[in-house]
């Protein structure tokens, strides 16, 4: 799709910064009554002017989930922060989410798991020491994810071992959520089909989700979180979304989650795929 579609003009940056820090929250990440570093630092930290921290500040203490105890301190109020769990399905589920850099899937990984007390599994958490020590072994940047030899050699093997830690908790009768890009393997009908072959054979049922995300969110969150694996991204990221279709969806059945700024909060989103997910499985 053009580059040009990215979001509506509405969408201003503070609110890409709140509804991060908001996912955050909801995440488990950020905790209650964790202290928030200064609007300077919180400028510095999220590459954004201090007005435009003031501004999503005001957002989130109007929507309950900051606190502003003095003009020098802001503190997380989340006091029902806690793990839900205890879902077990008579059918265990296996949720795969995919997304493209940046659009929160492993934020709404976590929160599923915070409301279903489901296993989550995140191929970076997972894998990620053992790709960075084996591409210096091959005489790569630990950080290279765009060469043939990440892609050839070393990314099939990541998705093998997130697929098998997955299968091992369905053998075990426990649901599961993974988190990955599976850009490749949701663009795949074959992939999709063997899939879903596997996990209904083992008596388990498949649920594809698909994070969608305006560009320029994304690229909010890939400047945050300064992971050194997203350099070639932001070096060139209107190459990156020239080569991407922001508007891509899997040929298969699935359940899209909106994480752009003017969507509802994965939160909620979540409660409603999780009651979807019961009904279907009782």
């Amino acid at each position: 799709m053009p580059a040009d579609s990215r979001r509506p003009r509405s969408e201003a940056v503070y609110e890409q910064v709140a509804r991060n820090i908001r996912n955050g929250i909801e995440a488990g990440v950020l905790r209650h009554g964790q202290a928030l570093p200064s609007t300077r630092q919180l400028a510095e930290e999220w590459k954004v002017s201090v007005h435009t921290i003031s501004e999503a500040m005001r957002l989130l203490i109007e929507d309950g989930l900051v606190i502003s105890k003095s003009r020098s301190q802001r503190v997380i109020h989340a006091p029902n922060q806690t793990a839900r769990g205890g879902i077990r399905l008579r059918t265990p589920n296996v949720l795969l989410i995919g997304g493209y850099a940046g659009s929160g899937k492993s934020e709404l990984g976590r929160v599923l798991a915070r409301e279903t007390g489901w296993p989550m599994l995140d191929k970076d958490t997972l894998t990620r020491p053992v790709v960075e020590a084996a591409l210096e072994v091959l005489g790569t940047s630990p950080h290279d994810r765009e060469s043939d030899t990440y892609l050839t050699l070393i990314r099939p093997r990541e998705y093998e071992a997130l697929a098998a830690a997955a299968r091992e908790n369905v053998e075990c009768g426990t649901s599961v959520i993974t988190a990955a890009p599976y850009i490749r393997e949701f663009t795949d009908p074959a992939w999709i089909d063997r899939t879903k072959a596997t996990y209904e054979g083992l008596g388990a049922k498949l649920t594809l989700v698909w994070v969608n995300c305006d560009a320029e969110s994304m690229h909010t969150y890939i400047r945050h979180r300064g992971a050194a694996r997203d350099a070639a991204k932001l070096a060139d990221w209107q190459g990156y979304l020239n080569g991407i279709d922001v508007d891509f969806r899997p040929p298969t059945d699935h359940v899209v989650v909106e994480n752009s700024t003017s969507a509802p909060p994965l939160q909620n989103q979540a409660d409603d795929l999780v009651k979807k997910l019961m009904v279907e499985s009782s």
